[in-house]
C-alpha cells in the first residue's frame, strides 16, 4: 500500500524558553524537523505532511533548504487542540489517499530507521501499529493496557490510572501507522468531550482495538525521547553524537573519544582515517582514506582527498582539499579555495577563493586571497597578497615555480610569472616577467663605527650607563601687580 506520512509540529515549545520554534532547535547540528522529514523520505512515503503552527514559514523555509522546495506538504493548525485535532488538520490532503499513514512528531530526532521499519512494515488495511517503549520510571506517561493474553485493550493515561495501571513500565509512544481512511473517520466521531476540550489520538487506539488488529513495536526508551526543552536537547544531541561515531567506528574510521567528536549525520569518512578529540565536522564533509584530522579542527561542507593532515585547530570552509595535502597548525582555509594534492600550509596561514596548485607551500604566516598560485610555489613568510582596495578585489597569479619571498606583497591585479623570484620585502605592484627578479627594497646604508660612538657617548669611557642629570625645579615667578588694580585702601576710598 502506498504511505504518506503526516508530521506534528505546530508547537511553539514554551518550555525552551525561545523565540524560534521547538523544531528549529538543532540536535547534532540539525533542525529537529530535518529528522522525521529524512526518515519518511527513506521510507518511501509518496507523501510528506508537516503540520506546522507557530513561525510555519520558517520551519518550511528550513526543510526546503535541505531537501528541496516542495518537499513538504504543508497544513496548518491555528488552534491547537490536541494531536487528533492536528492529523484532521490533514484531512484535506489526505482526502484521496487510500494507503497507510505514518504519524510521527517533529520533536522525535533519536528515532532510528531500523525500528520506524518494523512500525510500517506490520501495518496493513486491517492492522493498525503503535509504538511503545518501557520506561524504569513511566511518571507522565500514558500507559498500554494488555488483557490477560497479552493484547492491547487501552491507553490509560497517568491522570487516570489506577494505581495497578501506575506500575505499567510500557507506555505510549504516540507513534502510530494504519490505514488512513481509519484514522479520519475515527478522529471526526470522537469528538473533544473532556476537560481540555481536545482531540486525542489515543481514542483513535480504543476503536482500534475493537474493530482492527494492533500490533505493539517496542522501541528503546531513548528513541521515543521527545525534546521539550533546552536539556532534553542537550541529552539527545549527546545520544546522537555517540551513534554516529559508533558507526563511523564501525565503518574502519578511529575516534580518539566519541564523547567529544561533534559530527553531524550524513558526514562520509574514508576507512583507516582517525578523528582527534574535539573535532567538529559540520554540514556535506567527505573525508577520505587513511586522513588524519587532529585535535580541534572544524571542517564545514568541505571535501577532503586521500591521506589528508589536518594539524590541531585549523577552520576548513567550503572549499576542496586534494591528497597528499598537510593543514596546520593554526590554519584557515576560507570559502572557495581548492588546495591541490601534495600542498602544504602552515602555521597562521589563510586562503579564500584560492587554488593551491600541486605541490605548492606556504608554511608560515601568510594570506592569500583571491589567488591562482601555480604548482611547486614556494610562498615565504609574511607574504600577503593586497586583493581589496577599498572598492574591488582583484586577483593575484603566480605561475607555477615561482620563489615568493617572504615578507612580500602583492598588489593585485599582479601576475609574478613562471620560475620568477620575489625578493624579500619586496612590494610587487605590477607584473613580473617569467624567470625574473623583482626587488623594491631600498638601499642599505651602514655607519662604520655608529654603535661603538653610541655606546661611549651613553655609557662613558668606564662603560657604565650614565644617569640623565635631574632637573632643577624652576624658581617661582614674582606675580607682576595687575595694571589698574587698586590697593585695598583706595579700593575703599573709591567706593
Amino acid at each position: 500500500m502506498s504511505l504518506a506520512t503526516v508530521i506534528l509540529a505546530a508547537g511553539l515549545g514554551t518550555r525552551m524558553k525561545s523565540d524560534k520554534a521547538k523544531v528549529l532547535h538543532p540536535v547534532a547540528g540539525r533542525p529537529m524537523i530535518e529528522f522525521p522529514v529524512a526518515m519518511a523520505r527513506a521510507l518511501g512515503s509518496s507523501r510528506v505532511i508537516a503540520v506546522l503552527g507557530h513561525q510555519a514559514d520558517a520551519v518550511r523555509a528550513a526543510v526546503d533548504k535541505r531537501f528541496g522546495a516542495g518537499s513538504i506538504e504543508v497544513a496548518i493548525q491555528a488552534e491547537q487542540r490536541g494531536t487528533g485535532h492536528a492529523v484532521l488538520m490533514a484531512e484535506p490532503l489526505l482526502r484521496d489517499h487510500d494507503g497507510l499513514v505514518l504519524i510521527l512528531y517533529g520533536d522525535t530526532p533519536l528515532l532510528s530507521q531500523a525500528v520506524l521499519d518494523r512500525l510500517v512494515k506490520a501495518a496493513s488495511p486491517t492492522t493498525l501499529t503503535m509504538m511503545t517503549a518501557r520506561f524504569a520510571d513511566p511518571h507522565g506517561y500514558g500507559r498500554v493496557v494488555r488483557d490477560g493474553n497479552g493484547r492491547f485493550v487501552r491507553i490509560v493515561e497517568e491522570k487516570d490510572a489506577s494505581a495497578d495501571e501506575k506500575r505499567i513500565d510500557e507506555i505510549n509512544a504516540g507513534i502510530y501507522c494504519g490505514p488512513a481512511r481509519f484514522f479520519l473517520d475515527t478522529l471526526r466521531s470522537v469528538g473533544s468531550n473532556n476537560a481540555q476540550g481536545e482531540i486525542y489520538l489515543t481514542d483513535v487506539m480504543e476503536r482500534a482495538a475493537r474493530e482492527l488488529s494492533v500490533v505493539t513495536i517496542v522501541a528503546a526508551a531513548d528513541e521515543v525521547m521527545g525534546c521539550n526543552d533546552r536539556v532534553d536537547l542537550a541529552r539527545a544531541d549527546r545520544i546522537l553524537r555517540v551513534r554516529l561515531a559508533e558507526s563511523l567506528m564501525r565503518g574502519g574510521v578511529s575516534v580518539r573519544d566519541p564523547t567529544r567528536l561533534y559530527v553531524e549525520p550524513g558526514v562520509e569518512i574514508g576507512r583507516d582515517s582517525t578523528l582527534g578529540p574535539g573535532v567538529e565536522l559540520r554540514g556535506n564533509v567527505k573525508i577520505g582514506t587513511g586522513c588524519v584530522i587532529e585535535q580541534g579542527a572544524v571542517i564545514t561542507d568541505c571535501t577532503l582527498g586521500d591521506r589528508v593532515h589536518v594539524k590541531p585547530y585549523c577552520v576548513l570552509s567550503e572549499s576542496t582539499v586534494g591528497s597528499g595535502v598537510q593543514i596546520g597548525p593554526w590554519c584557515h582555509v576560507r570559502p572557495g579555495s581548492v588546495i591541490e594534492d601534495d600542498v602544504h600550509l602552515g602555521n597562521f596561514v589563510e586562503t579564500k577563493k584560492t587554488r593551491m596548485g600541486k605541490g605548492a607551500k606556504a608554511n608560515h604566516l601568510t594570506y592569500l586571497g583571491d589567488a591562482d598560485v601555480g604548482a611547486k610555489v614556494n610562498v615565504g613568510c609574511g607574504t600577503i597578497t593586497c586583493n581589496y582596495d577599498g572598492y574591488v578585489k582583484s586577483r593575484t597569479v603566480i605561475e607555477d615555480g615561482a620563489f615568493i619571498g617572504s615578507d612580500t606583497q602583492l598588489v593585485a591585479p599582479v601576475t609574478v610569472g613562471a620560475g620568477a623570484v620575489t625578493a624579500a620585502g619586496t612590494t610587487v605592484y605590477r607584473d613580473v616577467p617569467a624567470g625574473a627578479l623583482a626587488l623594491t627594497r631600498p638601499e642599505m646604508v651602514i655607519v662604520a663605527g655608529w654603535a661603538e660612538k653610541k655606546r661611549q657617548r651613553m655609557t662613558g669611557a668606564n662603560g657604565v650607563a650614565k644617569k640623565a642629570p635631574a632637573k632643577k625645579a624652576p624658581k617661582p615667578k614674582k606675580k607682576a601687580p595687575s595694571k589698574g588694580k587698586a590697593s585695598g585702601k583706595t579700593a575703599r576710598r573709591r567706593g
